[in-house]
């Protein structure tokens, strides 16, 4: 990956690759899980440490049979077990469900046909379709490499096997690695009997080497995300440019534009309507609500009816009640914005308080840091704040205030009360602009 970031720990659909394997086995609903790692181990573990598996250290790589046999003091007897790896991301439950029926009396392998079988191990048969083995390709001979059906490394197989055949493999090979599909060769030879499950898509059972395959592994993902958005009803203007880096619930009659990023946990309700270019993450957006294009919404909770943008900013904080309205070039934080309040141009309102019916004029900003502490705004219900006006945190306007245009307003303003603070304008009869001095030649 030519990386400081663990292969495992580099993201597949905003989660990281190791994070989707453990997904999976938990979901299977297994005894244990126990993860073996090795490189960046405390990288590993300090980002997933919250899931509930048992870490186990390798402390040298000596190859996907030794990786297997740390394990295995952990694991009991009487267990059937199902080795996955931390860079196959997208092996589908069911798939991993069958492996493991297949293998209640002995080892299964998951294998798959692919176009290019470059670099896999091959899986070999006998004149009866048999499984009999599998030869990595760096030792396979040149008419073993035109098998296309290889082995994917996933396996299942009861615990006792595993203890009897793994501290039997050898490292006779040109990695002088420990193979775990060596052991399926071992079965054989003691005239047992080795099933195998075909990969229903190649894409199951994709590894990630390196940044290319990590980024066909993620189209794939995001195309499988749009399309099940898709027959759910939500209308997807672009298949191809949608990227959802965590979990997106829609209601009905959801439209997406565009080139929209969702992250974290997003929710959209009933009818909402999302422009091109926008990103959200970690936000709800009730029923009916519209961001328009090139919005920018985190940590937020939009109401019914809230439009939103364009090139609207909404940080962390930010509730919008229903029917507010925030528009463009405006940014907010940790800001309640009333029933049917207008915040509609160039504007930045920051730990604020609003109450409903309230109009913000255009340049207008609440001043809330004095270089140490925050302060807070308190707006009441219908007031009117005219254009280029300054908020002075801490600061009170009860209901129906009115701040004149241009306004510095630092001390309360009163029920019903007209707030002014401006120097007086003076004009000068017979004033001369200054010019600039010709240049001489």
């Amino acid at each position: 990956m030519k990386s400081t970031l663990p292969k495992v720990l580099h993201p597949l659909g905003g989660r990281p690759l190791l994070e989707h394997v453990i997904s999976t086995a938990l979901s299977l609903e297994p005894e244990a899980v126990h993860v073996v790692i090795g490189h960046g181990a405390e990288q590993v573990q300090r980002q997933l440490g919250d899931f509930p598996v048992n870490w186990v250290t390798q402390s040298e790589q000596l190859g996907t049979g030794h990786g297997v046999l740390q394990a295995l003091p952990d694991v009991s007897p009487e267990s059937t077990v199902l080795v996955l790896y931390g860079d196959v991301p997208m092996t589908a439950a069911e798939t991993l469900v069958e492996l493991v029926q297949a293998a209640a009396t002995g080892p299964a392998l998951l294998t798959a046909r692919v176009g290019n079988a470059e670099g896999y191990g091959r899986i070999l048969r006998d004149e009866k379709g048999a499984l009999v083995g599998v030869v990595e390709h760096k030792d396979a001979t040149a008419q073993q490499r035109q098998i296309t059906e290889i082995n994917t490394g996933l396996l299942a197989a009861p615990a006792r096997d595993l203890l009897d055949y793994l501290p039997r493999v050898g490292n006779g090979n040109k990695q002088g690695e420990y193979y775990l599909p060596d052991i399926l060769s071992m079965a054989v030879a003691e005239g047992r009997s080795v099933s195998s499950r075909l990969a229903s898509s190649e894409i199951e059972i994709l590894g990630v080497n390196d940044r290319v395959q990590l980024n066909q592994l993620e189209r794939e993902y995001q195309r499988r995300q749009a399309e099940q958005l898709m027959r759910a009803g939500v209308a997807v203007a672009d298949i191809n440019r949608l990227d959802i880096r965590g979990a997106l619930a829609c209601g009905k009659d959801v439209s997406i534009d565009v080139n929209v990023v969702f992250e974290g946990q997003v929710s959209l309700g009933d009818g909402v309507v999302i422009g091109p270019n926008c990103v959200l993450r970690d936000v709800t957006v009730a029923a009916g609500a519209t961001i328009h294009a090139m919005s920018h919404l985190q940590d937020a909770q939009i109401g019914e009816r809230c439009t939103v943008g364009p090139f609207a900013r909404i940080r962390p904080g930010t509730v919008l009640a229903e029917g507010a309205r925030i528009g463009n070039f405006v940014e907010t934080k940790n800001a309640e914005i009333g029933v049917g309040s207008k915040v509609n141009h160039l504007s930045y309102i920051g730990d604020c308080s609003m109450g409903a019916g309230v109009n913000i004029g255009a340049g207008t900003i609440t001043c809330n840091y004095d270089g140490v502490n925050k302060h807070r705004t308190e707006i009441g219900a219908d007031v009117f704040v005219g254009s280029n006006s300054t908020l002075v945190a801490p600061l009170q306007i009860e209901d129906q205030g009115f701040i004149a245009a241009g306004s510095t307003i630092t001390k309360t303003v009163a029920a019903e009360e007209l707030a002014v603070s401006r120097s007086r304008q003076r004009n000068i009869a017979g004033w001369q602009r200054p010019c600039k001095a010709k240049a001489e030649d």
